[in-house]
């Protein structure tokens, strides 16, 4: 029977498996000047800060709104994952053009416990061009306006020798819908996963050339994943698609099954690094 990857313990806290993936992906080097932006406060600032220079995080979410929604629950900040098991994958590529802007400069900040984490708009991020040699952005890339524009500041604010890395859920290039239905039951909101080749693509089109791509399947308990349903209800019926579904029902595009007792389902994550074009 599979169970979870055990997490590694490294000075200052432990990293589970899949973001130890994407720190061996994302290749920190001491004199990094790297920022990263989040929806909220990730945990990427935190691995990242002893491995760099400087360390700079952007909290991108909008102001909360008045009331908290449908259902009284606030919106998810964190892509929480719980235990994940790494199944492996492969990769494609993608092209090019151009991108450029300018804004007022705000020099890079080191995090720190002195150090909070900046409020800024994603799209219109307050730093001059050519200003970081590592720029991240994991999970949050849908989450933090359109993609497009989102994608252009960051390769704006990043150096022609640096590096962006996009961290974001995937689809395979010939998944069909099905699994959007399930996203969209657990979140009205939700922006639709991408291909692999659509997230590529967004990226050349912003003016970044691709240099390297990580693509893999990971397993997750449904339960956590869960806790940030729309409602109750919608979360029964998503618990009643996948267990359906393991009895020889509809497809979800989910591919969940029961490991030691406990519903688990599996989703595509990719890493994708790329550098402006000049």
């Amino acid at each position: 029977m599979p169970h979870p990857a055990p997490a590694v313990q490294r000075s200052g806290g432990t990293i589970a498996p899949h973001l130890r993936r994407l720190l061996e992906f994302v290749e920190p080097g001491r004199d990094d000047v790297c920022l990263d932006v989040a929806r909220g406060r990730g945990p990427m600032p935190a691995a990242l800060a002893p491995r760099v220079r400087h360390m700079t995080a952007v909290d991108a979410m909008p102001d909360p709104p008045a009331s908290t929604g449908r259902s009284g629950r606030m919106t998810t900040v964190e892509f929480g994952t719980g235990p994940v098991r790494i199944t492996g994958g492969d990769a494609p590529d993608g092209d090019r053009p151009p991108a450029s802007a300018t804004r007022e400069d705000h020099r890079p900040h080191p995090v720190g416990p002195d150090r909070p984490t900046i409020k800024a708009d994603a799209t219109a991020l307050p730093y001059r061009d050519n200003t970081f040699s590592l720029v991240t952005a994991r999970f949050s890339l849908y989450n933090l306006g359109d993609p497009d524009h989102v994608l252009r500041e960051l390769l704006r604010v990043c150096r022609p020798d640096g590096r962006v890395v996009i961290a974001d859920l995937v689809r395979g290039n010939l998944a069909g819908p099905e699994r959007d239905r399930i996203e969209r039951l657990r979140d009205p909101d939700h922006p639709g996963t991408p291909s692999i080749a659509r997230l590529t693509e967004l990226i050349t089109s912003a003016g970044g050339s691709i240099r390297r791509l990580d693509v893999f399947t990971v397993e997750r308990p449904v339960e956590p994943w869960l806790a940030g349903a729309c409602d109750d209800a919608a979360a029964d019926r998503i618990r009643e698609a996948l267990l359906d579904e393991v009895d020889g029902g509809p497809k979800t595009g989910a591919k969940p099954r029961v490991i030691g007792g406990e519903l688990w389902f599996t989703q595509s994550w990719a890493h994708v690094a790329a550098e402006p074009i000049s």
